[in-house]
C-alpha cells in the first residue's frame, strides 16, 4: 500500500501526500479496496487554507502510529471540498443533520456503499474539552464495525433514506413581489448590528450579498435604511481588523463582532463578491472610502492571487512562519506589535503609526501583537502623505518575513466572480490594466476549463485541467463573468459563451417539472444523494447564481427559455427571503432586478465612452448594458438601433418598452436611477 496523492492537482490532497496515511483520492477504485479488504472507509474533507485542517494533519495524520492505526482498519479518502463541492455537500449534509453542526476539517466513516454512519470535525490527538481523542474514534469506529455489523448497516441505511426524503419543496410558479422583498428587508434590519454593522453576532461573515440586495433594493424603492446598513456595514469592516489595511483584501471572517481580529485566510471569492460590492457602493453615494476599498481589493487579487496562466489563486493560507520562534501559526503574517513598529519606523512614526491604527501595548491579538485597523471614527486627521509613506514602508518590512501559503488552484466559479468584478472596476475607475486581468481570466476559463462541448472542468492547476466536472455554480458564475466582460469591452464572444455555459444549466442542472436546480449535471456522478442548496452562504448558490446569469442573458438577447427558468428558480427566493434572508442574499439581488425589468441598455456608436460609461453607472437593479458600433452584429441589443444625428446614443428599455435614444449622458443617468 502507498499514498496515492502524488499525481493530484489539489494543493490540498499534495499538502498530505508525504503523510504516512495511506491516502486514497476519492475513487470508485477506494471503494472497491475497501469491499475486497471488508474494511470501512475514513472519509476526510478539508482545504488548504483551513486552519484546524492544518492541525489535525500535524496531530494525526503525520504520526506514524496513528497512521498505522488508519492503514490497518479503514480505507483512507481525503478531499479537497473546493475540488469535490458535491462530495462535500452531500456529507457536509448528513454530518450536520445528525450532529447539528459541522465544518472542517470534515470526518465521516462509510461503508464501502458509501453510505455513512459516523460523523465528526477535528478530533484531537488527546481526549480534551470532552472529546474524544481520534485513536479512540478510530478504536470504536473499528469495534463497531467488527462487533455490530448488522446494526451499522442499519444506521447508515437510515441516514440515507432521511437524506433522500429531505427535498426541497417550493412554489416554482411565483417570483418575490414587493411584499416579500419588503419581509426580507425587515428580517435584515432585525438581525442588524447597529452598534458594528453586520448581521447576528461572534463569529462575524462579511454579507457581501445581503449589501448587493439593499443597494438594489434602495435603488429601486429609495429605502433610506436600506442604504444606511450597506454604507455603515462597508465602513465598519474596511475601517476593521477583517481588512488588510497594508495590502488590501478581506480575510475570511472576523472572531468577533467588532471586525478587529479576523480569521486571517483570505479567499478569491470573499475578495471577489466585496471588491464588486464596494465598487457598487461607491456607485450608488460617491463614497471615497468605498472607491479605494474596490480599488485596493482589485489590486490585492492581481498582485497577490494571479497565477501564471493568467487565473486567479484560491485561497491565501491563515498560518504563516513566526520568524521569532520558525513555528506555523496564525495571523504572523499581518500582526505588529508597537516595538515591532518601532524597529521600522522609529519612535516619532511609530507613535503616529499605533494611534492610527490602533496599536497598542497590550494587543488586540495574541502575545501582545495586535491587527492593524482604523478605529477612529473620523478619517485619520495625519499628514496623508507621511501616512502612506508610513504604509508603504511597513508593507515592505512585512514582505521580508515568511509569506502565508497559496493555494494556486484555479476554481472555475470563483474566476467567474473575479472576472466580473475586475470588469466592472476597471471600466468604473478607468484601470483598462484591471479589465486586460479580467479578460486574461477569462480567456484562461474558456481555453483550459471549457471542452469543446462547451463543458466545464471545475479546477485547473499550473496549466492542467483537474479531472473534476464542473458544478452548477462553475456554469453559472462563469457566465456570470462573461457576461461583465461583454457589457464591458463590447465583444459579442463574450455572450455567446455564457450562452453556451447557461444551455448547459437548463438541459443538465433544472428540473423540467418543478424548475428546481441541482448542483450536480444529470450525467455526473452519482452519490447517496444529488446535492441541491439554493442557500447562499459564502459565495452565491448554485441555483441563485444560475437565476442572476439566465435572467441578464435573457435580457441581453430576448431568449425566452433562460427567462421562464430564471423566474421559476426565484421561487425559492419567495419562499426563503422573507424567513432567512441572510441567507438567500444573493437571490434577494436577483429578484431585485426581475422586479426592475432589469432595464436593458444598449449604446451605439462607443466602448468605454461617456455614454457607455454612464450605463455601466446606472444603479438600476441588474441593468444590462451592450455596446458597440453602429451596424455592428455582436451584441443583439444594438440591432436595428442607429446613431442619432451622427452621434452616439444610448437606447434604454424595460419590459418591452423603450424610452427615445439620448445621446446625453445625464439623460442617461436620469434613466438608470
Amino acid at each position: 500500500m502507498a499514498n496515492r496523492l502524488a499525481h493530484e492537482t489539489s494543493p490540498y490532497l499534495l499538502q498530505h501526500a508525504d503523510n504516512p496515511v495511506d491516502w486514497w483520492p476519492w475513487s470508485a477504485e477506494a471503494f472497491d479496496a475497501a469491499r475486497e479488504r471488508g474494511v470501512p472507509v475514513l472519509l476526510s474533507v478539508g482545504y488548504s487554507s483551513c486552519h484546524w485542517c492544518h492541525v489535525m494533519a500535524h496531530e494525526s495524520f503525520e504520526d506514524a502510529a496513528t497512521a498505522a492505526l488508519m492503514n490497518e482498519k479503514f480505507v483512507n479518502i481525503k478531499v479537497d471540498r473546493e475540488e469535490r463541492p458535491d462530495v462535500d455537500a452531500v456529507y457536509m449534509e448528513a454530518v450536520q443533520a445528525a450532529t447539528g453542526q459541522g465544518g472542517w476539517p470534515m470526518t465521516v466513516f462509510l461503508t464501502a456503499d458509501a453510505e455513512p454512519f459516523y460523523f465528526g470535525t477535528y478530533f484531537p490527538p488527546e481526549p480534551r474539552h470532552g472529546m474524544p481523542s481520534f485513536a479512540q474514534v478510530l478504536d470504536g469506529v473499528h469495534r463497531a464495525w467488527t462487533d455490530r455489523r448488522g446494526e451499522v448497516a442499519e444506521v447508515a441505511g437510515k441516514i440515507v433514506r432521511d437524506l433522500g426524503e429531505r427535498q426541497l419543496t417550493h412554489n416554482t410558479d411565483e417570483r418575490p413581489g414587493e411584499d416579500e422583498l419588503a419581509q426580507a428587508l425587515l428580517g435584515l434590519t432585525r438581525d442588524y448590528d447597529a452598534a458594528h454593522g453586520g448581521f447576528g453576532g461572534a463569529p462575524k461573515f462579511p454579507p457581501s450579498m445581503a449589501v448587493e440586495f439593499l443597494l438594489r433594493h434602495y435603488a429601486r424603492t429609495g429605502a433610506e435604511g436600506a442604504l444606511q446598513m450597506a454604507a455603515d456595514t462597508c465602513e465598519r469592516m474596511a475601517r476593521g481588523g477583517i481588512y488588510d489595511q497594508l495590502g488590501g483584501g478581506f480575510a475570511r471572517y472576523s472572531v468577533d463582532r467588532e471586525w478587529t481580529v479576523p480569521h486571517f485566510e483570505k479567499m478569491l471569492y470573499d475578495n471577489a463578491l466585496l471588491c464588486r460590492a464596494y465598487a457598487h457602493l461607491w456607485r450608488a453615494t460617491g463614497s471615497d472610502l468605498a472607491r479605494r476599498v474596490a480599488l485596493e481589493t482589485a489590486d490585492f487579487m492581481v498582485r497577490e492571487l494571479r497565477t501564471n496562466e493568467g487565473g486567479f489563486a484560491s485561497a491565501l493560507d491563515a498560518d504563516s512562519e513566526d520568524p521569532a520562534t520558525g513555528e506555523h501559526v496564525e495571523g504572523a503574517y499581518y500582526v505588529w506589535t508597537p516595538q515591532q513598529l518601532r524597529e521600522v519606523l522609529g519612535e516619532d512614526d511609530a507613535e503616529l503609526a499605533m494611534d492610527c491604527f490602533g496599536v497598542t501595548e497590550e494587543g488586540t491579538f495574541e502575545k501582545g501583537a495586535s491587527v492593524l485597523r482604523l478605529p477612529g471614527s473620523e478619517a485619520p486627521t495625519a499628514d496623508a502623505a507621511r501616512l502612506s509613506a508610513i504604509r508603504e514602508r511597513l508593507l515592505a518590512a512585512r514582505a521580508e518575513r515568511p509569506a502565508p501559503g497559496r493555494d494556486d488552484k484555479v476554481v472555475a466559479a470563483w474566476n467567474g466572480l473575479a472576472v466580473a468584478a475586475l470588469a466592472e472596476v476597471g471600466a468604473y475607475f478607468d484601470r483598462p490594466d484591471l479589465i486586460a486581468a479580467a479578460v486574461g481570466a477569462g480567456d484562461l476559463l474558456v481555453r483550459l476549463h471549457m471542452d469543446e462541448r462547451a463543458r466545464l472542468a471545475r479546477t485547473s492547476k499550473d496549466g492542467r485541467a483537474g479531472a473534476n466536472a464542473g458544478v452548477l455554480e462553475d456554469y453559472a458564475d462563469v457566465a456570470e463573468g462573461f457576461l461583465a466582460l461583454a457589457s464591458v469591452t463590447g465583444e459579442g464572444v463574450w455572450l455567446e459563451f455564457a450562452g453556451f455555459l447557461l444551455d448547459h444549466v437548463l438541459a443538465q442542472f433544472v428540473d423540467a417539472q418543478s424548475g428546481a436546480l441541482y448542483d450536480t449535471a444529470t450525467d455526473a456522478e452519482r452519490l447517496i444523494r444529488r446535492p441541491q442548496d439554493p442557500t447562499d452562504n459564502a459565495a452565491p448558490s448554485g441555483w441563485t447564481a444560475a437565476a442572476g446569469a439566465l435572467l441578464s442573458y435573457a435580457a441581453q438577447t430576448g431568449a425566452a427559455p433562460h427567462r421562464t427558468a430564471a423566474e421559476r428558480a426565484l421561487g425559492i427566493v419567495k419562499a426563503l427571503g422573507p424567513r432567512v434572508p441572510r441567507f438567500i442574499g444573493h437571490g434577494l439581488a436577483v429578484a431585485e432586478a426581475a422586479l426592475d425589468g432589469p432595464r436593458e441598455v444598449a449604446v451605439v456608436g462607443e466602448v468605454l465612452g461617456d455614454l457607455h460609461r454612464t450605463a455601466l453607472l446606472g444603479t438600476a437593479p441588474g441593468a444590462v448594458v451592450a455596446a458597440g458600433p453602429e451596424g455592428g452584429d455582436e451584441l443583439p441589443l444594438l440591432a436595428d438601433r442607429p446613431l442619432v444625428e451622427g452621434r452616439p446614443a444610448a437606447y434604454v428599455c424595460r419590459n418591452f418598452v423603450c424610452d427615445a435614444p439620448t445621446t446625453d449622458p445625464a439623460v442617461l443617468a436620469g434613466l438608470l436611477s
